[in-house]
């Protein structure tokens, strides 16, 4: 799949969201195998732009290519402008907000509340691919209501406005995440456009992408919730669109190293106390689906330092590794 002139390989795309997809957190998934990882949502109030958050949001330093940006905001001028800014500092692909489900944000007229304001969906976007010379694409659900399914009208606006591609949650906005992702209506939108359609919702394992790809026709898909805790599915997902095999299950020994590796980035990045604070919730998502869970976590959470919170996670994961390797079956 291309988008403007970068090729996205593989075709499975890690889906921005907010307080997560931090810059060690998309260098991670690029790692580990997303050809894409699109950053938090950037808003385009420039009265922000200087804070100590917006700053980090806006931290691409070293950050593999393509690096994909996320601005939300409700005013076309505003929006081109917040473009360019992004652009002029590192940004190379910029994709807009029409899809976060948030109250805060959808109150604010951003987010998948534009849905609601077709005309205003226009502006925006003719503003924003008018304002850089990258390639501009667009977020979408299906609708803003189960009755106000609007998603194919605004595909189409987007088409002709210049969008280069385009990803479809396959929920309305009153939906949040509950319920199951309709992929019908994805389908619809793929089968109407030329450009690029990336289908996102409910895409947790690999074979579930390649159903929703088959599925849908899309040409990626995006996954968001289901790499919290589990980075390494984006090579996982890789290998079996490619062969049609499943990589066997990280072992204890790489979810060690990878978690460490992903600590010690977040320490670095956002020093401390704040980068012990912000790993406690990446620690939970790693040991969610763990039977350890809450053993783990009332462990790693009495770390107030990053030499602690690393020696006690270490110790923690060695300890499960040489109990496993106890425990093993020996030979006859």
């Amino acid at each position: 799949m291309r988008i403007g002139s970068h090729t996205i390989e593989p075709r499975v795309i890690l889906a921005p969201m907010a307080g997560v997809t931090d810059k060690p957190f998309r260098q991670l998934c690029k790692r580990l195998g997303a050809g894409l990882a699109m950053s938090e949502m950037t808003i385009s109030d420039p009265r922000f732009w200087t804070t100590r958050k917006s700053l980090r949001r806006m931290d691409h330093e070293g950050e593999p290519a393509p690096v994909g940006v996320q601005i939300a905001g409700t005013e076309p001028d505003a929006m081109a402008e917040a473009a360019r800014y992004n652009v002029a500092h590192g940004a190379q692909i910029v994709d807009i907000n029409m899809g976060c489900p948030a109250k805060k944000v959808c109150n604010a007229w951003a987010g998948s509340a534009l849905m609601r304001d077709e005309a205003l969906v226009a502006r925006i976007l003719t503003a924003v691919v008018a304002a850089v010379d990258v390639p501009v694409t667009l977020k979408i659900r299906t609708g803003w209501a189960a009755n106000a399914r609007n998603a194919p009208t605004i595909a189409r606006i987007a088409e002709d406005c210049g969008i280069a591609a385009l990803a479809v949650h396959g929920r309305t906005r009153d939906q949040h995440y509950t319920g199951t992702a309709e992929y019908e209506t994805i389908a619809a939108i793929k089968a109407m456009l030329t450009i690029p359609v990336i289908a996102n919702g409910d895409i947790d394992s690999p074979q579930k992408a390649k159903q929703v790809l088959d599925a849908t026709g899309c040409d990626a898909v995006m996954i968001g919730r289901a790499a919290q805790g589990r980075p390494w599915i984006f090579r996982e997902v890789a290998h079996f669109l490619a062969t049609g095999d499943t990589l066997p299950p990280p072992t204890l020994t790489d979810v060690r190293d990878i978690l460490l590796g992903h600590l010690e980035h977040l320490h670095a990045f956002y020093g401390e106390p704040q980068g012990v604070r912000i790993a406690r919730k990446h620690l939970g998502w790693y040991a969610k689906d763990r039977p350890e869970n809450l053993a783990f976590r009332a462990v790693v959470n009495r770390a107030e330092t990053a030499d602690e919170q690393l020696r006690l996670t270490r110790d923690y994961f060695d300890a499960l590794i040489a109990n496993a390797t106890l425990t093993l079956p020996t030979a006859a």
